[in-house]
């Protein structure tokens, strides 16, 4: 099999695994118990939240465990507003967000909210010109991904961030940091965020574990109420070997993180060279900013016919228009391109294990569907 679809999820690193059948099957305490087997389980949870707030770069006490980036995103999203609710009911995002953070925007402005969405350029990008023009002073919540999870394009979030100060706004501002974790350098400190979601299964740890940091000093609503875990904001008992898979993963990566970055910038850029190369009626719909992620179109090629015939060759990407009833995604639709490129947008995406053979496998066969495609016209 040649998976080229890293932007929907990781294999799961092998230390990851070993570490979270380690902690299932020996360090299987309840960190909340009070003999010494919860004891050990609670001090492994207190190392592996420091590894994770290391990679994210934030304190500790700043790092909050979830369920998955869906979680943190919505969790955010609704926190900040019940925040600020004193304040305002306006909320500022854009349109390529990920369904996570515009599905609770959606339903709050189904209770009353106002929503700004920022629409992108062709090529993806958000101005931040246009988030200043949209501030007001009852905005409570700007929500900005960092990373496009269709396009690659990084949204300029630090500049959003500026922006706020700027104005004297009270606005929280959010980042979906999903895509960029471990691939684009960042501190939520330095980007000047309030709130910021990962997910552990978009760098090699398993599905069912992401984490949101909230700024030291902010006081957010829980999420849930209960046993008073995570310092009583999202309770319930910690999925310890989730957590340990998550931290190892990022112990796994960071030694690493340069060469990670150099290596999919490189595979990604020759598979670019050789689909405009083979296929000179393809589109690169975005190069991608962030290392990983790409998107390109071949024209009168419905995309979910792609994805189907590419997967009976054992080649798996995305049809990153996510195509439902032959709609193309919101995302795409955003850019306002030709609806022909719409209908037939692949998503690549690499990891530090992808290889330039393997993106002249996914090339060959794409010229292959297409000549046979043409053939039986």
């Amino acid at each position: 099999m040649i998976y080229l679809d890293n932007a929907a999820t990781t294999r799961v690193c092998p230390e990851a695994a070993q570490a979270a059948l380690t902690a299932m099957t020996e360090g299987f305490g309840n960190p909340s118990s009070r003999y010494a087997h919860g004891a050990a389980a609670a001090e492994r949870l207190r190392a592996d939240r420091a590894a994770v707030a290391a990679a994210v770069g934030c304190l500790p006490e700043e790092l909050f465990f979830t369920s998955c980036g869906t979680e943190g995103d919505n969790w955010a999203v609704r926190a900040a507003v019940e925040h600020g609710r004193r304040k305002g009911r306006h909320i500022i995002t854009t349109a390529i967000e990920h369904t996570a953070v515009l599905e609770p925007i959606r339903a709050l402005a189904g209770e009353g909210c106002e929503v700004t969405y920022l629409r992108p350029d062709r090529h993806g990008h958000i101005s931040v010109d246009d988030l200043a023009a949209a501030l007001r002073p009852d905005t409570v919540l700007v929500s900005m991904m960092l990373v496009n999870n269709e396009l690659g394009t990084l949204l300029p979030v630090r500049e959003a961030a500026a922006a706020i100060r700027a104005a004297g706004s009270p606005a929280l501002l959010h980042t979906d940091a999903v895509q960029a974790f471990l691939k684009v350098p960042f501190t939520p400190r330095d980007l000047g965020v309030d709130l910021l979601t990962i997910s552990g299964h978009k760098v090699r740890a398993p599905k069912g574990i992401g984490a949101l940091y909230i700024r030291k000093g902010l006081k957010l609503k829980p999420l849930l109420l209960g046993g008073g875990q995570e310092s009583g904001l999202r309770p319930g008992t910690e999925p310890t070997a989730q957590i340990a898979a998550l931290a190892t993963a990022c112990n796994a990566w960071l030694p690493h993180r340069e060469a990670y970055t150099d290596r999919m910038v490189q595979v990604k850029n020759h598979f670019l060279d050789s689909f405009s190369a083979a296929l000179p009626q393809g589109v690169v719909v975005s190069p991608g900013d962030a290392p990983h992620i790409c998107a390109v179109s071949l024209p009168g090629y419905p995309s979910e016919m792609l994805v189907r015939e590419l997967s009976d060759r054992g080649i798996c990407v995305s049809s990153g228009s996510a195509c439902h009833r032959g709609k193309p995604s919101h995302v795409f639709a955003a850019t306002g391109r030709p609806k022909g490129e719409l209908l037939g947008v692949l998503r690549v995406s690499f990891s530090p294990e992808s290889t330039a053979e393997e993106c002249d496998a996914l090339v060959e066969a794409l010229t292959e569907i297409c000549s046979a495609r043409v053939s039986a016209r």
